[in-house]
């Protein structure tokens, strides 16, 4: 009987991963079905997982933070980091992993001379990506509309400001990690604010990825180097496939078919 995974979100009609994983699965020959689960409600994340019968899920936005909470175990990254995107049943117990940071970490070494970085958010993706960044030897900034999100960066030593208070620096990469732009045309910050940072950014990366958002038509008028999500969705797959297949195969090899699925 084929084992059964999921990608839950709000919204999730867009992802790719089910493309994604059920190419690797078929071409790898493993015994499993990918599909989406339209999640509303965070708390009840562990309770649907349980219902459908899955051996494992990725979690996308706004549910990262829930499925930390839903983990009864967690890998040493994603205790520090306070978000699990990537859940595993193992002998009754949902074991929880953070496959986000080190996907995206992994696509930004196309970009050359990047030493400080602006992350635009302060959801789930950032809790995880800021930590692996710094770990890195980056310089990271994180601006966010509010200040209560802040709190916990702030708490780690992160430079953080908000809409309100914000003073503009040098940033060799600017990155969106909200979900401005995926459903609407949002920017992820009032313009007046990336109007400032922009003509001295060398890149800009939306996480949003299989559309150019407005942040992105954004950046391109700036002449800055551009991407979307889609590295950092493969790289991030890639690692979530390993867990759902227990090691078994050449993470090479997932890459390739990955990539050929979404091209």
């Amino acid at each position: 009987m084929a084992k059964k995974f999921a990608i839950f979100g709000d919204p999730v009609e867009h992802s790719l991963s089910p493309k994604m994983h059920n190419c690797a699965f078929i071409e790898l020959g493993f015994d499993g079905v990918y599909y989406k689960i339209h999640l509303k409600n965070g708390s009840k994340l562990k309770e649907t997982f349980l219902k459908e019968g899955l051996s494992g899920a990725n979690i996308t936005v706004p549910h990262k933070e829930a499925a930390y909470k839903a983990s009864d175990v967690l890998d040493d990254f994603a205790k520090k980091v306070g978000a699990v995107n990537t859940l595993i049943l193992k002998d009754g117990k949902l074991y929880g992993y953070n496959t986000d940071a080190p996907g995206f970490l992994k696509s930004i070494e196309k970009f050359n001379d990047i030493k400080s970085i602006l992350i635009l958010g302060a959801g789930g993706t950032t809790q995880s990506t800021s930590q692996i960044l710094r770990d890195a030897g980056y310089k990271v900034t994180i601006l966010n509309r509010s200040e209560k999100r802040l709190n916990n960066f702030i708490n780690n030593g992160f430079n953080c400001y908000t809409w309100d208070n914000f003073e503009a620096g040098q940033y060799d990469l600017i990155v969106n990690m909200t979900s401005a732009g995926l459903s609407d045309n949002n920017l992820p910050a009032p313009k007046v604010i990336l109007e400032q940072i922009m003509p001295k950014a060398k890149a800009a990366i939306d996480i949003i990825y299989g559309k150019e958002t407005p942040f992105l038509k954004l950046a391109k008028e700036y002449n800055l180097l551009i991407a979307d999500g889609k590295d950092m969705l493969i790289g991030q797959g890639v690692l979530a496939f390993d867990y759902f297949t227990e090691h078994q195969y050449n993470l090479e090899d997932v890459e390739k078919i990955m990539r050929s699925a979404l091209s």
